[in-house]
């Protein structure tokens, strides 16, 4: 068998693909070069002919080499199988200690395996299963074994993770009552008074109240509030984070501090005049600067963070400290380091390259009031995203505060520098060519290596999931198909098109991801959109994960589906932050800037030729159910199209908060950078350009879409 092939089998072995069906439906075979980078990443070296058939033996003999395998995860009501690798003849015992301390035996089954022979010694395999009806949560196998069975005295046990996740999430279920909408809103746009220049989480505790009271929405679904750079400069994409498991402290409402009411009068003053330089920012509709409100932010902040605390409050900060334990103590470490080191500086690479080095472990004394400040940031946003949920509730909105997982963080970042190996170096992720994104997509973010997620238990998985479903009604999942199947794109590759799929356990992730959502009482919402297989939706709908429908998208090889036929366990909306606001949209504005910036692959007419027919092909499907006419104003066609998709069946309608004001500028041109597109930049403004305060959206003939008229008009 040749090298290619040989090659190829291995990579196959590991999860990557060696071919894959791209949106044209056409076959697309991956090269050698591509497949080497990737299994590289996973520590699998494949360069010549005997390190690919070392590589292949190692995976017949990889799993007889441990007592357990790494980790289990089953499903709640079905017997999970596992096995148990003991020296042949040797006896073991296996038991389940759940998380509630208790103990139950593991049934064994009459499953015989041949012993083989492993590194010189005869290994026995025996199989096992977890009992059906254990309850959900995070257990743990314990098996031990004696040799020969002579002293049990002597006896060595090993152990490993046993998850057990719910069969479905329960929270969906809550949802078949009646259909319910809300507001989709990028955060750092929405701005008040009383913001500094970009929205915060006061902001959104306002923006939850005035839709969940004022308009009767039931959630409100922001973009992903991870924390970016600890001082400016700071990345500006919310999908690109230092880290997905805090918070970004550029949201905190100062004012809205405790502690803050205690600044010395020159102090409290200065925070005054600060909030007030501001005044003219928020009225502004061109560009936000998050550098100069940040800066600004953290002069503030420093002084709150030495105002003393109560005893009360100073005691809540040392339970959130330990409740987050070394997890916060890492970010904040970092966040310590690189307000000293440049993200450039080589000391990241040798004594600052982990946690645990004995440098940073020193820097640690060196730099505990930063460390204790950043951790004291962390503790207030978790204080102000606990008040803006609660507010949404309080509001009468039945979910309230849906927050968004981002798909990665950046190289280089928190994450990135804590996480280690379970972060892939040298590959970055995004998506393969498609009809949207021609080119492709790179996201300049590492992946998680399946091997090493499951080797350490998907804890670093399971916590990140936790911080952010710790004050939240909904997680929308972005990108969910990463957690069956993710592009990986070798660094320096001269197109993301030379990358290639590498399977995920879908099984325990999303089985993980159900577990936490039920335990928090969330719902979730899978961004099911792009080139996917097809079990993908029935899968994540067996499980109770609400799928994604954008209106422009729901299409099949007869045209666009009609909202009738759309899934009901989904979100539904019109549009999505990589396109315009739909009046933009049906103006054709994303293909006049899409041709500036060189990202179209047909030529301009007939890019323009092609959008007009699939836009008129939806608007047709309004104009035949009576809800819009010929010749409609933009306005009523916006709104025609909200009528239309509440004719689906879907549990949840999005509703954009930027076809509300009327707003034509695209947040986020996908395949752009900074100097061609301000992207995530755009501040909320109306269909004259003028910027629209949070105050405004409690006038209820404000709304550029009737918003209560959305289900009650669709259902006419």
């Amino acid at each position: 068998m040749s090298y290619s092939q040989q090659l190829r089998n291995l990579a196959a072995r590991h999860g990557v693909a060696t071919s894959y069906e791209g949106w044209d439906e056409q076959r697309h075979e991956v090269g050698d070069e591509t497949l080497r980078t990737v299994l590289a990443a996973m520590d699998v070296p494949a360069d010549t002919d005997v390190e690919v058939e070392d590589a292949l033996a190692e995976c017949e003999l990889a799993p007889w080499r441990r007592a357990l395998p790494p980790v289990v995860v089953g499903v709640q009501g079905t017997e999970a199988r596992f096995v148990v690798h003991v020296p042949h003849g040797d006896p073991v015992t296996v038991t389940i200690v759940t998380e509630f301390g208790d103990e139950v035996a593991a049934r064994q089954l009459d499953v015989w395996v041949d012993p083989r022979e492993v590194d010189g010694a005869l290994i026995g395999r025996a199989t096992f299963a977890v009992p059906a009806d254990l309850p959900s949560g995070w257990h743990e196998i314990r098996a031990s074994t004696w040799r020969n069975g002579t002293d049990p005295s002597d006896a060595t046990s090993e152990s490993c993770t046993l998850v057990v996740t719910p069969a479905r999430l329960s929270t969906s279920n809550s949802l078949s009552d009646r259909q319910r909408w809300g507001v989709l809103a990028q955060l750092y746009s929405v701005r008040s008074r009383r913001s500094w220049g970009l929205g915060d989480f006061g902001d959104l505790g306002d923006l939850a109240t005035i839709f969940g009271s004022v308009h009767g929405a039931d959630y409100v679904l922001v973009n992903p509030l991870h924390a970016a750079q600890p001082k400016p400069p700071v990345e500006a994409s919310p999908y690109l984070p230092t880290t997905r498991r805090f918070v970004n402290p550029l949201y905190i409402r100062v004012e809205n501090i405790r502690e803050a009411a205690y600044l010395p009068r020159p102090h409290y003053a200065r925070m005054r005049e600060a909030a007030a330089r501001f005044e003219r920012a928020n009225g502004k509709a061109d560009r936000i600067d998050r550098d100069r409100s940040y800066r600004a932010k953290l002069r503030t902040l420093e002084r709150v963070f030495r105002v003393e605390r109560s005893a009360s409050r100073q005691q809540a900060f040392d339970e959130f400290r330990r409740t987050e334990g070394d997890g916060l103590r890492d970010f904040a470490t970092w966040c310590a380091l690189a307000e000293k080191l440049s993200p450039r500086d080589p000391r990241w690479q040798t004594k600052a390259a982990s946690p645990d080095t004995e440098w940073v472990r020193a820097q640690r004394d060196k730099l505990s009031d930063r460390i204790e400040f950043h951790s004291w940031l962390q503790w207030i946003c978790d204080e102000q995203l606990a008040e803006a949920q609660h507010a949404a509730r309080a509001a009468g909105m039945d979910i309230g505060v849906v927050h968004d997982l981002a798909v990665g963080v950046q190289h280089g970042g928190a994450d990135a520098w804590s996480l280690g190996s379970a972060l892939a170096e040298g590959i970055t992720v995004g998506a393969p060519p498609d009809d949207f994104n021609q080119q492709g997509q790179s996201w300049d973010q590492p992946p998680w290596r399946p091997d090493r997620l499951a080797e350490l238990g998907y804890a670093p998985y399971r916590d990140m999931l936790r911080t952010v479903l710790k004050h939240a009604g909904g997680l929308r999942v972005d990108h969910i198909l990463g957690l069956f199947r993710l592009w990986w794109i070798p660094k320096g590759a001269a197109s993301p098109a030379e990358g290639t799929y590498v399977t995920y356990d879908h099984e325990a992730l999303i089985g993980i991801l159900v577990l936490e959502a039920e335990r928090a009482g969330a719902v979730v919402i899978g961004e099911d959109l792009g080139v996917f297989e097809p079990m993908v939706q029935e899968y994540l709908a067996e499980r109770g994960v609400l799928g994604t429908s954008i209106l422009w998208f729901e299409r099949d090889d007869d045209g666009p589906i009609p909202p009738e036929k759309f899934r009901s366990l989904c979100l539904t909306s019109v549009t999505t932050h990589d396109l315009p606001p739909t009046a933009g949209y049906l103006a054709g504005e994303h293909i006049e800037l899409r041709s500036r910036l060189g990202l179209l692959e047909r030529d301009l007419e007939s890019e323009k030729e092609h959008d007009l027919r699939q836009r008129e092909s939806v608007l047709q499907m309004a104009r035949d159910r009576g809800l819009s006419e010929d010749g409609a104003s933009i306005e009523d066609t916006v709104k025609a199209l909200y009528a239309l998709i509440g004719r689906s069946p879907s549990m949840l309608l999005g509703v954009a908060l930027v076809d509300l004001v009327g707003e034509h500028r695209i947040q986020n041109q996908p395949g752009t950078g900074d100097a061609q597109y301000p992207n995530w930049k755009i501040p909320l403004a109306d269909a004259s350009g003028k910027a629209v305060p949070l105050e405004e959206l409690a006038r209820a003939d404000y709304s550029y879409v009737e918003c209560e008229a959305v289900t009650a008009q669709g259902h006419s």
